[in-house]
This record gives structure tokens, C-alpha cells and sequence, in this order.
């Protein structure tokens, strides 16, 4: 059974069948989902998913390209939302700077508020950067905690930092790509012990259903594609990945 370490079926996309596919998952072979918050309203759809369904955990927090958004209100309630038993992370937080919507510093200011919070609350962190690799890092590295970099794209340079620093990394749909050298270089030398799956569903669905609507029952393709780079087993694949990903996030 594979687990998906983060997705976002709260998205409208799945607004037609939502429960149709998740009720299928099993069919598939898909154990647990996590959904991912990325601001207050996503956060409280995430948390109301998850106490509807015994599969499904949830993370609350705010995206930096929503990091504006958060109010000394919206943290409080996301805190209250965290006494949850299945809020599992806080997350997705990080950096963002590939649009100019919302200010770098405000990013800064908002990510190490949310660290920080998450220190407190003993939480680990979903952390997503965009084209913000060497701020993301100085901020993390200020905070004994751990988590992991979702949808990681970053260099091998870099993974072996966040893996010595005691981070995960976390790959998605992308690694099946042509063209992402990086990605696959990272998923070839990751140690058993350090790597997550994802879908980012309903975004970045792997080859060969690249450009439709993704969702967690491609997550085999994932596994596939990294036990090619790892030349091990589709099985060990799924093993590792679902045992990291529960000792991650304390799920039983």
C-alpha cells in the first residue's frame, strides 16, 4: 500500500466527483493521503476531509504566495485547527518568488512566524520554495526542527544539505520528466531512509498522463519511475516512501 505525502483534493477541480475518487483510492492501492492546506480556508477543508475520512490526514498553514492573508486571526485558527488529532504538519509554508505578488519580505516574515510556530507545537514542516533555494535554506537552518521539502526541484547539492540538517525530500510527478535532470539525479543517490512521494494532485501529473488532472491513483507511475533511477523494486519503492513518510508525521 502507497501513501501520497501531499495533495489538495480541497482544490474545485475535484469539486465534480471528489468522493468518487477518493473512496477508489483503495482500489489502487493508496493506503493514506495527507491534504495539504495553503491558506485558512484550505486549512479548514483539508482538516474537515480528513474527519471524514479515516485514510485521509491533513497539514494546515499558508503558501507564500498567500502569505498576506495572514492575519494574527488566521494563525490563531489555524492553531486551534492543530488540537486535531489527523493534523499531522504545518504546511505548506516556504518561499515563492517566481511571481512578484507578494513581497519578498513579507514571504520572510511569514514563513519564520509559521517555523516558528511549528517548533513550538512540535510539528513537522511542509516547505515549498520556488526559485527562493539559498533563502529557504538560511531561514530553515535557523530552527531545530524537520519536515520536508515537497515537490523538491532543487540541486543534489542541496538535498545533501537538508539531509544532514535532518530534512526529507519529496518527489512528485515531476521526476518523470524529460527534462527534470536535477530531480532524477536526487531520487538516484536519496538514502532509503530520507525520500516521500507525492502527487501535488490535482497538479504536476506524471508521465504518460502529463497535462491532465492528477490525483493520488498515479502515484505507481511515481514509484515506478523511481525504482528505474534506483534500480530497485517497485515494491521497495513503496515500502521505504510509506515508512518515511509515517515515521515523518507520526502516523500509525
Amino acid at each position: 500500500m502507497i501513501i501520497d505525502s501531499h495533495s489538495h483534493y480541497d482544490d474545485e477541480r475535484f469539486s465534480p466527483d471528489r468522493e468518487q475518487v477518493l473512496l477508489d483510492l483503495k482500489n489502487h492501492n493508496v493506503e493514506k493521503i495527507i491534504n495539504v492546506g495553503y491558506d485558512l480556508q484550505s486549512s479548514e477543508n483539508a482538516v474537515m476531509l480528513a474527519n471524514k475520512y479515516d485514510f485521509v490526514y491533513a497539514a494546515v498553514g499558508f503558501h507564500p504566495s498567500d502569505a498576506s492573508g495572514f492575519t494574527e486571526e488566521a494563525k490563531n485558527r489555524l492553531m486551534e485547527l492543530t488540537k486535531n488529532e489527523k493534523v499531522v504538519a504545518w504546511g505548506e509554508i516556504g518561499l515563492d518568488y517566481h511571481y512578484d505578488n507578494i513581497d519578498k519580505e513579507v514571504q520572510k516574515e511569514v514563513f519564520i512566524q509559521q517555523m516558528k510556530i511549528a517548533k513550538e507545537l512540535n510539528l513537522p514542516v511542509s516547505i515549498h520554495t520556488r526559485d527562493a533555494m539559498a533563502d529557504t535554506l538560511e531561514i530553515v537552518k535557523n530552527f531545530q526542527t524537520t519536515g520536508v521539502f515537497h515537490c523538491y526541484s532543487g540541486s543534489l547539492e542541496i538535498a545533501k544539505e537538508l539531509v544532514k540538517i535532518g530534512y526529507y525530500i519529496s518527489f512528485s510527478g515531476t521526476v518523470t520528466y524529460k527534462n527534470a535532470k536535477n530531480v532524477k539525479e536526487v531520487a538516484k543517490w536519496i538514502p532509503a531512509d530520507k525520500y516521500l512521494i507525492e502527487t501535488d494532485c490535482p497538479y504536476l501529473a506524471p508521465e504518460p498522463v502529463r497535462g491532465k488532472r492528477n490525483d493520488s491513483r498515479n502515484l505507481n507511475y511515481i514509484a515506478q519511475h523511481i525504482a528505474e533511477l534506483r534500480n530497485v523494486s517497485v515494491d521497495q519503492v513503496i515500502r521505504e516512501s510509506c515508512e518515511n513518510t509515517k515515521r515523518l508525521f507520526g502516523i500509525v
